[in-house]
């Protein structure tokens, strides 16, 4: 079923021991931990005492080989692991410290990615199968830590069947399309198991958009005012007799404005209520996605990294390092008792009892999750946003703000507004008007969520009217509307409806989303996605050839199929055989059909400087180029000018964005090689050095981001 290495017990050296004819050593700590990264290391460290060594494995150990398919079709779909280039050293370090160690380990991600990270590290190490090595916690705290480590178990096949399955897969699929697409649209193309149907959804909604016929219809306001108050509200058209009418051109729009232009407005009826607005759930992957794209404007990508950092721990000012959220993918809304009771105390000591309500809120998590780990919070809900803030870079802060925020309100009383529905009647029409007023903000007094149109509710209202009010009619406004398209997907949008079809995982929303558009086949207009001309080629082939690839009932029944291999219900092999077999006769009838495809290339307005044609927009091995269009008589290649908006502090012409041969992008003048102003750090626009008044950097490293002077006698320096 896996790599069958050989399996060596770890050995077992009491204290004392020591083999013959060798020297005495420098004690090695007894106990030894491995995590994926040095941050984690470095926070686990804290908790653990001197007889524990942590070390990263810096991910990955082995993997499946780049350079060919890596899968054995004839000995069912057995991998072919190698280890990953650069990790021999690594390797050989955890060997020897794990042959000196009494006990071993595993803290990798609690998740399928990190229980088959622990799979093969166990299968480097010797470590026997069945040993209780592995250790999991969703928040690094000390008792979580401590905890763990006091019960260790077994390595999870079941979870490591479902991530190779997944693995294997993907392989397949990538491996066997990709190099068609090669050979019949362009080199450097993929195909992939769910990066071809996310890329479908985006250009099946361009297709809505384009197909898209609006509509007519108008709505009618009355511009009303109270007899006794004085005070105007409006009230718009709804019916006839009680039932709603819709208005489809200016002549119905007219014959009501003709009838009740002249008529008295009378007040029929007056409902008084209140209305409770309930706090949005605690985070999981994809609504904290969802949220930072809306708030902050952050790609998934960049949130991601963010909330890694924050869950591997940071250094916190007068409380060393510190792991300060739980686990960032995950699909339930489960909260610990431990945390739920912190929350509330927390509550009830800030905000007083009228916001805490009187048991705690619970959240039922969506049926298809996994509910292997619990929401996203702080692990400490004291350590507040403002308190931690010198301590965090800027997108560490929003981050780490937003979740503290929305956990904090999740469990906050309810907000709660005053309301008012009035039904007027002018003639044989009848027309509402609806107020509320804000009477007691609960949660909404920390946080709100956001819209995805940036819409924010206010109050709306209306003096005091009781039946049988005549308010005087002011105004009569009639407008026209037409239906509009469905928008554009923006990340938020495209993650919500990954998450609602079953596509994907919480783990794989931000790589597929990188995927596609590092690809070239999607677009961002500010926040929207749109597919390029490539992205709908490749889409059009994969519909029509491979449709099941394509298909999004099809991907998320795989998704549940992987699901049933975690939970011991399927076997990972014969999942993989009965996507396989009728996949390569698939494949086989695609190879014969396709055609070869001309892209046409997308035009620029640079001017060849060389042949006088008009340059055209390429993608090379490090992302778009300039190229010209008369290859290979003229043969001219340029970079994309991208203007950064600062001028050269040395002779006052553009910094432009540039890229290394390599492809690491660095700043210099446009008017190099005269000038040689250059800088690896990104200039700052609109915003200069407070002590001097030069140039000021973004630099980015290992602590985050900060602002630094580029006049080397200036030592300003500025955390974000």
């Amino acid at each position: 079923m896996f790599d069958q290495s050989p399996a060596v017990a770890v050995p077992q050296r009491g204290a004392g021991e020591n083999p013959a004819g060798q020297k005495d050593r420098k004690p090695m700590a007894s106990n030894l931990v491995i995590v994926e990264s040095p941050a984690k290391a470095k926070t686990i460290k804290k908790y653990l005492g001197k007889s524990y060594s942590v070390i990263a494995s810096m991910g990955h150990v082995r993997d499946l080989p780049k350079s060919q398919m890596g899968v054995d079709f004839a000995h069912d779909f057995a991998p072919k692991y190698i280890t990953n280039r650069g990790k021999g050293d690594l390797i050989s370090k955890m060997k020897k410290e794990a042959k000196a160690a009494k006990k071993i380990y595993l803290a990798t991600d609690p998740d399928r990615e990190g229980e088959a990270i622990s799979w093969h590290l166990a299968t480097l190490l010797g470590i026997p199968e069945g040993e209780k090595c592995r250790i999991s916690f969703n928040e690094i705290t000390k008792s979580a830590v401590q905890h763990a480590v006091k019960e260790p178990r077994a390595i999870d096949i079941d979870l490591v069947d479902a991530q190779q399955a997944r693995r294997v897969l993907d392989r397949i699929v990538g491996y066997t399309i990709s190099p068609l697409l090669w050979k019949k649209v362009k080199k450097g193309l993929s195909a992939g198991r769910v990066q071809s149907v996310t890329t479908r959804l985006i250009v099946d909604r361009e297709r809505e958009i384009e197909n898209f016929k609006p509509e007519e219809y108008w709505t009618i306001d009355a511009l009303l005012s109270d007899t006794k108050s004085g005070e105007t509200f409006t009230a718009s058209f709804y019916g006839r007799g009680g039932k709603k009418v819709k208005l489809r051109n200016k002549a119905e729009s007219d014959a009501v404005v003709n009838e009740v232009k002249d008529a008295p407005f009378v007040v029929e009826n007056v409902k008084l209520g209140e209305k409770k607005r309930y706090p949005a759930p605690p985070f999981i992957t994809s609504t904290l996605q969802q949220e930072a794209s809306r708030k902050l404007g952050f790609t998934v990508k960049r949130t991601m990294m963010a909330a890694q950092q924050l869950y591997e721990g940071v250094e916190v000012e007068g409380h060393g390092m510190v792991g300060l959220i739980t686990y960032m993918r995950t699909d339930s809304l489960r909260i610990a008792n431990e945390a739920m009771d912190a929350v509330r105390a927390y509550i009830g000591s800030r905000y007083g009892k009228a916001y805490l309500p009187a048991s705690p809120k619970q959240y039922r998590t969506n049926k298809n999750a996994q509910d292997a780990h619990e929401a996203i919070r702080p692990s400490y809900v004291d350590l507040t946003p403002q308190e931690v803030k010198a301590s965090l870079t800027g997108d560490q802060y929003k981050v780490y703000k937003l979740i503290w925020e929305r956990f904090v309100a999740c469990q906050m009383e309810n907000a709660v507004y005053d309301t008012m529905n009035v039904d007027i009647t002018a003639a044989s029409c009848n027309f509402k008007a609806n107020g509320s007023k804000l009477r007691f903000p609960g949660f909404m007094t920390l946080y709100v969520e956001g819209t995805d149109d940036g819409t924010v509710e206010q109050d709306m209202t209306l003096p005091y009217l009781e039946k049988g009010d005549t308010p005087k009619l002011q105004k009569l406004e009639d407008v026209q509307h037409f239906t509009k398209p469905p928008a554009r997907y923006t990340e938020a949008t495209l993650i919500r409806e990954l998450e609602e079809k079953g596509i994907g995982r919480p783990s794989t929303y931000a790589p597929t989303i990188t995927t596609i558009t590092a690809r070239g086949y999607v677009g961002r207009e500010k926040k929207q996605l749109y597919p390029t001309e490539l992205g709908i080629v490749v889409t059009d082939i994969m519909t029509h050839n491979f449709a099941e690839i394509a298909d999004v009932q099809f991907t998320a029944h795989m998704e549940q199929e992987l699901d049933s291999i975690e939970e011991g219900k399927a076997d990972w092999v014969a999942v993989v055989r009965d996507f396989y077999e009728p996949f390569e006769k698939t494949f086989e009838v695609a190879e014969k059909e396709i055609e070869k495809i001309k892209l046409k290339d997308e035009e620029s307005d640079v001017i060849c400087e060389k042949c006088g044609r008009r340059m055209v927009y390429k993608m090379g091995r490090f992302g778009k180029f300039l190229a010209c269009p008369g290859f290979p008589e003229c043969r001219n290649a340029k970079p994309i000018v991208v203007d950064t908006g600062v001028a050269c502090p040395k002779c006052g012409a553009r910094i432009l964005e540039k890229k290394t041969k390599k492809g690491r992008l660095y700043f210099g003048c446009e008017k190099n090689p005269t000038c040689d102003f250059m800088v690896w750090d990104r200039p700052v626009k609109d915003e200069k050095c407070p002590k001097c008044g030069g140039l000021l950097l973004q630099k980015t490293g290992k602590g985050g981001k900060k602002l630094i002077c580029y006049n080397e006698q200036c030592d300003y320096e500025q955390k974000q």
